[in-house]
């Protein structure tokens, strides 16, 4: 159990950090991508997040911190989570394909079509409300202090990378993405009108 736990706190806090950096480096840059063109890029960034995810695994024992210990109750949370995380994960799979998740659609200019069926009915950021779930799933299994600080890190990290997803969403699908995201909210079903419009001022 103490191997199993050592080693999904190493998998978050190597794997996690590169992972977000990933579309911190896509969206701002996106012009900078394009005229590299989609394949070149993709070789680009994915060599940069292997090396930063090496030199992660590398410090290991540092960033992991200090073990502290199994618990069942955080055990069976986690349980709980990597069932919604993967409960989400296969509806959000029909319509999120692995193409777009890497962010080709970016990179090439592709308008594309706009995910307005399924999970992304509910909510517009499914994956990112899935990934949330799975990495406090591995974290509460986990239970190193590392793990819980990426855990917590990843809150804000990715309602940035969300931020600037909807600002080229909104520049690649005009009025129609306006009108998606004034009836669907952001991360949670059900909340009103008013709360989804308030949420968009910030950006």
């Amino acid at each position: 159990m103490d191997t199993a736990r050592y080693f999904v706190a190493v998998l978050l806090v190597a794997s996690m950090p590169p992972a977000i950096v990933w579309w911190y480096l896509v969206h701002p840059f996106v012009g900078f991508w394009r005229r590299m063109g989609a394949r070149a890029a993709l070789s680009v960034v994915g060599a940069l997040m292997l090396a930063a995810a090496g030199a992660l695994v590398w410090a290991r024992d540092a960033l992991v911190g200090r073990d502290l210990g199994t618990s069942w109750p955080l055990t069976g949370l986690g349980v709980v989570l990597a069932v919604a995380a993967a409960a989400l994960g296969l509806r959000r799979r029909r319509y999120l394909t692995t193409r777009i998740l890497s962010g080709i659609p970016e990179l090439e200019g592709d308008g594309g079509n706009l995910l307005t069926q399924g999970p992304y009915a509910v909510i517009r950021h499914p994956r990112y409300v899935e990934v949330v779930a799975a990495v406090f799933a591995y974290a509460s299994f986990a239970n190193y202090a590392g793990s819980w600080v990426v855990a917590l890190a990843t809150l804000p990290a990715l309602h940035g990378v969300v931020l600037l997803e909807e600002r080229e969403l909104a520049q690649r699908f005009g009025s129609a993405y306006d009108e998606y995201r004034r009836r669907v909210p952001r991360y949670v079903p059900g909340v009103t009108r008013s709360t989804s419009t308030m949420s968009q001022s910030g950006r």
